[in-house]
């Protein structure tokens, strides 16, 4: 219930707008992120190509101008009104002497300041009195207050073209102001009755009752009035960024101490370099109220470094993401007590972090702070011998661990979460839950949604009671195997289950081996049909698992590459050929998941190679002559329909695969008589013949 309003304190900014552009363009220079994290970038820099222009007016005999800015100059001769924000001097001019505005700004500066608020607000407004004139046509212009208007947005004024502007539309029509306009297109009706979609196109609109700039398109409307605007020393185009500087300044103890010290006589004094850096005290009381820092007279009584006057030193700390910008560029050098970094970056960072994770919540803040230091640093001269523009070649932001949520309502608006181990759940015949019930009174319980693994909801699962129970390597392999990393990860004791039969499986088909006696692993040799398709599945899965490990990285495609390759394995046969193949492949499947599961796989491969230790050997790499294959099968079909199969030479030219084709069972059976039209052939995938 307390009252939240918003004040204008002095606070300190890192300019991160100067790199507006370099930070966007760069984007491009990072192939190894995924496209979301940067297209949010990409929309949080937010490149805006416009004309900034302003309004002349006279106010209190003083000539001025306001300034707007637009991406719509085409439109420009549609202004009815302008609106400035609550903070704007305009505005602030204006309720000297007007009571309910003053009440009305008074009222906007409570409101939020968030994008997502200002677009789902109420649009309020209140007529200023003060008329601005028209740059292009002289014409007087009112000028309104707006709650939606934000000061720290590009000018903090905006021209309002109620016609060919939706949000501008609706307050004109609230408020009943002109609505004229100025854009047509062809075979489309204005009317003043309600918003349609076109008003607002740019693509195929043209200019109307826009005088000199009648008949010209969006890009050649903008063109022409620019041009007529810079003749008058009113405007010109302009690049602008929706990202705004970053302002570090916290009121709070954890933080580095902002590193200045202010003097009654020489102002704002950066602590010397022999002074850093500024420690923070240890014997503070955090009361919750206000930074404790400020209720510290020991802490911020200093010295004026400059003339030795009495001085205060900053009570502000930086935003903890200023130290997270660049915490993994220290990795390089910690024992470096001189500098931030040195030459040691050169071997570590050259290119880039090799491959960064991190959570796809941190995309437009961590990381952007991130590209934005690491530019800083380089511009300011920290990187020596080396140039690092980018500071993470490859990021994978990983999917969070999601699970059912349970809980009972108290009564006073609150809820009790309760943890799913302590639920009974009842489901239907197709495994959907139809009620809960609590383990110790045996009552209801309500059944939440999927949610995020959180102290909040209690829907925790205590890792230490599925290693007890299962192993670590079975928590290990479910995890990897229930989702691609990138991607939220349901929890399933039945899936952890699964896990825990397939390492038994492994085992047992290891144990099964060995105890049969150890023989030299298959290196090279003639094979019968069946090993040597089984062996070429082996050095396939070594490659994919490779892939998926390094390039993909996607663990549970690589495991079930595995699994599936254990299925082939249970059929082969026990002679000394096929114990050969079935001991290479063994060795190999432990090495391949040891990543995963390391405790069971360095057992194994002990088993397998006594004395050998698997962490010591190198990853399993595929033979190319495995690889090879003599022939390959092709679909069938007839009128592209699949009819069947046929197998073919690996080297069968497209006559031989078009006379095999037609030549088979398959393909005179459904071709019933017809004859062949045409032979497709798509090489190494598929035969169709259209009869």
């Amino acid at each position: 219930g307390a009252l939240v309003e918003k004040r204008e304190i002095p606070v300190y900014y890192m300019k991160i707008t100067a790199y507006a552009a370099g930070l966007l363009a760069d984007l491009d220079k990072l192939p190894g992120w995924p496209e979301q994290v940067r297209l949010m970038q990409k929309n949080w820099i937010g490149k805006s190509t416009g004309v900034r222009f302003a309004f002349p007016y006279e106010l209190d005999g003083k000539q001025d101008k306001l300034w707007v800015f637009t991406t719509r100059a085409d439109t420009i001769m549609g202004v009815t009104f302008c609106a400035v924000a609550a903070e704007h001097p305009l505005a602030t001019h204006a309720a000297k002497n007007n009571p309910a505005l003053a009440a009305f700004i008074e009222e906007c500066k409570q409101g939020g300041v968030a994008e997502a608020d200002i677009a789902t607000m109420e649009k309020k407004g209140m007529p200023t009195g003060i008329f601005v004139q028209h740059p292009l046509t002289g014409e007087k212009v009112e000028v309104w207050v707006g709650n939606y208007v934000l000061m720290g947005y590009g000018e903090g004024a905006v021209m309002a073209v109620p016609a060919h502007d939706e949000r501008d539309f609706a307050f004109a029509k609230k408020y009943k102001l002109a609505i004229k306009q100025v854009i047509a297109v062809e075979g489309q009706n204005f009317s003043l009755d309600g918003w349609q979609e076109w008003y607002g196109d740019k693509q195929n609109g043209k200019c109307v009752n826009s005088g000199k700039y009648d008949g010209l398109s969006y890009e050649a409307a903008i063109d022409a009035i620019a041009t007529d605007l810079a003749a008058k020393g009113l405007g010109e185009k302009k690049v602008q960024f929706r990202l705004r500087d970053w302002g570090i300044s916290r009121q709070r103890y954890w933080g580095c101490p902002v590193p200045i010290i202010h003097c009654p006589t020489c102002g704002d004094v950066p602590v010397p370099d022999d002074q850093l850096p500024v420690v923070l005290p240890e014997n503070v009381e955090i009361t919750g109220a206000g930074s404790p820092l400020a209720r510290m007279p020991e802490f911020y009584e200093c010295s004026c470094p400059t003339c030795g006057g009495k001085a205060k030193r900053e009570t502000d700390t930086m935003d903890t993401f200023v130290e997270s910008s660049w915490y993994f560029l220290r990795y390089a050098c910690p024992d470096n007590d001189q500098a931030m970094v040195d030459e040691r970056l050169a071997y570590w960072c050259k290119g880039g972090i090799d491959q960064y994770i991190g959570g796809i919540e941190h995309a437009i803040l961590h990381l952007l702070y991130s590209r934005f230091w690491t530019k800083l640093m380089r511009d300011v001269g920290l990187f020596k011998g080396f140039e690092l523009d980018e500071p993470f070649a490859n990021l994978l932001t990983q999917g969070m661990v999601v699970a059912p949520t349970f809980y009972r309502d108290l009564g006073d608006g609150k809820k009790q979460w309760i943890n799913p181990a302590e639920v009974n759940v009842v489901t239907d015949e197709r495994g959907r839950p139809t009620g809960a019930t609590l383990i110790a009174d045996g009552q209801p319980v309500i059944i939440g949604g999927t949610e995020k693994m959180s102290k909040s909801k209690n829907n925790g699962v205590d890792p230490q009671a599925l290693i007890d129970q299962y192993g670590a390597d079975t928590a290990r392999l479910f995890i990897m195997f229930a989702s691609p990393p990138d991607q939220s990860l349901e929890w399933s004791d039945a899936g952890v289950e699964g896990a825990f039969r397939f390492i038994k499986r492994l085992w047992k088909l290891t144990h099964d081996h060995v105890a049969q006696g150890l023989v030299p692993a298959f290196t090279g040799g003639e094979l019968p049909a069946a090993l040597k398709d089984f062996r070429r599945q082996l050095h396939q899965t070594i490659g994919k698992v490779t892939d998926d490990y390094g390039r993909r990285k996607q663990f549970n495609t690589a495991i079930a590459a595995v699994m599936e390759l254990l299925n082939a394995f249970a059929k082969l046969p026990d002679d000394a050929t096929a114990r050969a193949v079935k001991q290479e492949t063994l060795e190999a499947v432990t090495l391949m998941l040891f990543p995963i599961v390391p405790h069971v796989c360095q057992a194994l491969y002990a088993e397998l190679r006594p004395g050998m230790d698997a962490g010591q050997q190198a990853f399993p790499k595929a033979d190319a002559s495995a690889l090879t294959q003599d022939e390959i099968e092709l679909m069938l079909q007839v009128n592209g329909k699949l009819r069947g199969s046929l197998k073919v030479a690996a080297g069968a030219d497209k006559a031989s695969i078009e006379a095999l084709a037609l030549a088979s069972e398959a393909a005179q059976k459904f071709m019933e008589g017809r004859p062949a039209k045409k032979v497709v052939v798509v090489p190494g995938r598929l035969v169709n013949i259209v009869a």
